[in-house]
């Protein structure tokens, strides 16, 4: 969601400017395929340079050479396209989904690059190859990481500490809100959230260890 159609929005604006070539683009995910049937029933959410793109009667969505594969036929015969391609495919962590195949495919060949768009997190696949594993198991295979591996941050949709702690705060107001469970995030990160929330808010605020259970 949002990062599958920002990639496609940036990729035909790329393409319309012939500054990357006129190569297949394959979004190879059925979820990210419906989102963005859901994005084109919605274009009055979009901001000024879209709507005047699709007024001016250019589909960000709909581009040449852009295919939507949602059958599993569909994606195997991604295979069979010779020559450069984009395939965009999830998950974004590498830790299931049609992304494995591609993988398995693709991430020995030298000639090939991989992308993260989005934080990978510690014990993932995708963070073992981005931190620059020299091979990875995927099905029970062992797989070379002979391509280019490249990350791009800035498109995260999630909110940052401050934003979290804004959101919270408005959610303390009038002393209801007694607990804080920060769960998400590497053990560092969720650390200092959660004592920036004492601190800040002064709600309690804790980071749960694995199988700890609390009563509510």
């Amino acid at each position: 969601m949002e990062r599958t159609q920002e990639l496609l929005y940036e990729l035909n604006e790329l393409m319309n400017h012939n500054r990357i070539p006129h190569v297949p683009v394959f979004v190879d995910s059925p979820l990210a395929t419906n989102l963005t049937e859901v994005y084109k029933k919605y274009p009055h959410y979009f901001n000024k340079r879209a709507v005047y793109l699709i007024e001016s009667g250019d589909d960000i969505f709909n581009f040449p050479n852009l295919k939507f594969t949602k059958t599993v036929d569909e994606s195997k015969s991604i295979n069979n396209v010779s020559g450069p391609k984009v395939i965009i495919a999830g998950s974004g962590m590498s830790n299931g989904g049609r992304i494995l195949h591609h993988e398995q495919r693709y991430l020995s060949d030298p000639k090939s690059t991989i992308l993260f768009i989005g934080y990978q997190v510690e014990g993932t696949l995708g963070r073992k190859i981005l931190d620059g594993a020299k091979e990875v198991s995927i099905f029970g295979q062992i797989i070379p990481v002979n391509c280019q591996v490249k990350a791009i941050g800035g498109y995260s949709a999630h909110a940052d500490q401050n934003m979290l702690t804004e959101w919270i705060k408005s959610a303390a107001i009038g002393g209801k809100l007694k607990n804080v469970f920060v769960v998400q995030g590497e053990e560092d990160s969720a650390n200092a959230l959660a004592e920036r929330i004492k601190k800040d808010i002064g709600v309690t605020a804790i980071v749960p260890s694995q199988n700890e259970s609390f009563e509510l």
